[in-house]
């Protein structure tokens, strides 16, 4: 079973090695990255190759649409042993354009349990609909509701005791919001870091990109 999946494995290990002999020791070793990535689930979107980075030196979570809902205990473990254990200094939300997670929450179809998880995005679609109405073509208007999605989800992550309490006693972490593009492989900061609560402020009384 899967035998091509296996034969892949054996291939990319001989690379490696042939390349840096070193490779896998030292991924025996503590991890310890800078960067906590929480994006979506999409195939299309391998958080480490995207910015060029090694395994072990990013720390992933992964979701449809790339939620960051603070009743959701899977993400705040991953948040908690993050910035806790593994003391983080970048936690990157990032969507991509594109999304079939943001384009089924809003197209009116039901799907199941994923219509419960994908609702935080129906609310961002309400409390932005003047905005998102006024754009006539369908993708540009879903792309921006992707933006929007990101930065309501940096507000998430920022908003977390976990993130609070790590700023109240010094430690460095900044939340970032980027959105990927698959047409062209590159990514579009949003502009919406947050690096401590003055910044949530500015954040949360209406400064999005």
């Amino acid at each position: 079973m899967l035998d091509d999946l296996k034969a892949n494995n054996r291939a990319w290990a001989a690379r490696k090695i042939a390349a840096d002999p070193g490779f896998f020791k030292r991924l025996e070793g503590q991890q310890a990255p800078k960067y906590l990535w929480i994006g979506c689930s999409d195939s299309r979107v391998p958080a480490t190759e995207i910015v060029d980075l090694d395994p072990g030196e990013m720390f992933v979570h992964r979701n449809v649409a790339n939620l960051a809902p603070p009743q959701d205990s899977n993400y705040l473990s991953v948040l908690q042993f993050a910035i806790d254990v593994i003391k983080v200094e970048h936690v990157l939300v990032v969507g991509h354009y594109g999304c079939g997670g943001i384009a089924a929450a809003v197209d009116g179809q039901r799907r199941g349990m994923v219509d419960h998880w994908l609702h935080p995005i129906r609310e961002v679609r309400h409390e932005h609909r003047h905005e998102l109405d006024a754009i006539p073509e369908e993708r540009a208007r879903l792309d921006r509701l992707c933006e929007l999605n990101v930065i309501r989800q940096v507000r998430n992550v920022a908003s977390d005791v976990f993130v609070q309490d790590a700023w109240a006693r010094g430690q460095k972490v900044c939340v970032h919001g980027w959105v990927y593009s698959i047409a062209t492989g590159l990514v579009n900061d949003l502009g919406v870091t947050v690096g401590g609560p003055a910044e949530l402020d500015r954040l949360e009384n209406g400064v999005e990109a």
